[in-house]
């Protein structure tokens, strides 16, 4: 199961330093990382052929002799491209919005952690103290955590793991009373369809459906 976690604060409090800096620690121990992260402000396409040819409102695939990428002229949801990417960790900036992976905290000053904070948060990092949560000052140890807590679940809130979300799951994952397998539309022992080498969610009704079909 692929391990995730995010790295939530407000502009300028460091996340992508800080994303870098855990990326090299993990590439480091020989582990695939995969970054993605979430912006107010559009895609880099100014002024170039890629616009224009996006402007006519059909996906675009720009090629280079080091790098590919995707535009699709509509919103994609995170888990949704998550088989395009051959990883085992991944780490992501921003997206406070996601439920179905936990995040470390980077609070210029305890009003923003709970603007931050929807009981998913693993630690901090940085100077300000959180009651209830480790501060962590070490990458190393931050790499630690990652591996030993990050996961992700389906994120399709199908209520298989009998609650009302995938919110309330990964809540009682990150206080230690749960665990990430009892998300059954990831864990099923019935059928598995993979892309890339990454897992699929299947909604146990779908499963079902596949199953007897």
């Amino acid at each position: 199961m692929l391990k995730a976690i995010s790295i939530i604060g407000f502009k300028k409090s460091g996340k992508t330093t800080l994303l870098t800096r855990l990326a090299t620690e993990l590439k480091s121990r020989g582990l695939k990382v995969a970054a993605a992260k979430f912006s107010h402000h559009s895609l880099d396409k100014d002024n170039t052929d890629t616009k224009k040819i996006a402007e006519m409102g059909i996906p675009v695939i720009g090629l280079t002799r080091n790098e590919a990428a995707i535009f699709w002229p509509e919103k994609k949801y995170l888990l949704d491209l998550l088989p395009l990417v051959s990883a085992e960790i991944l780490l992501v900036e921003g997206g406070k919005s996601l439920t179905w992976l936990p995040r470390i905290l980077l609070p210029g000053s305890s009003q923003e952690v709970k603007e931050m904070d929807n009981g998913l948060a693993l630690a901090t990092w940085g100077e300000v103290e959180v009651p209830g949560l480790p501060r962590i000052t070490s990458v190393s140890t931050l790499a630690d955590l990652v591996l030993t807590k990050g996961f992700t679940l389906a994120g399709i809130d199908c209520g298989s793991c009998n609650r009302p979300d995938c919110l309330h799951l990964s809540r009682e994952i990150v206080q230690g009373k749960a665990s990430p397998e009892e998300c059954a539309a990831r864990s099923s022992s019935k059928i598995s369809i993979s892309i890339n080498n990454q897992t699929l969610a299947l909604n146990p009704f779908v499963e079902n459906i596949i199953m007897k079909s």
